[in-house]
């Protein structure tokens, strides 16, 4: 399984200046932890947005949304961002801020 190299890019190009974030491998896909927290991720196509648990219903009612469900077993406050819902630079930035806000509320570790 890998990460589509184009997404990759994309996130790359918008979070270039977000101080504290590594990319590291994981779940068969590349993700990215802020100061250490996992924040964002790609899998297959997709992005993996990290939520805040209580908006979580909210989000899961926008279209090309869905649970993160890679094992089998939904997580709340996690969600996969399908392609169509990533368009635009506006649209992908707008679904890595809600993960970067959430993160940023986390205890440090």
């Amino acid at each position: 399984m890998h990460s589509d190299p184009k997404l990759v890019s994309r996130v790359e190009a918008v979070t270039k200046d977000w101080r504290g974030l590594a990319a590291t491998r994981m779940f068969g896909g590349i993700a990215w932890l802020l100061h250490g927290k996992m924040c964002v991720g790609i899998w297959h196509d997709s992005l993996v947005v990290r939520c805040d648990p209580t908006e979580w219903p909210k989000h899961l009612a926008k279209p090309y949304v869905r649970e993160m469900d890679i094992t089998g077993r939904s997580m709340k406050g996690w969600l996969l961002v399908e392609p169509p819902a990533l368009r635009t630079r506006v649209s992908l930035k707008r679904w890595l801020e809600v993960s970067r806000s959430y993160v940023s509320t986390l205890p440090a570790k």
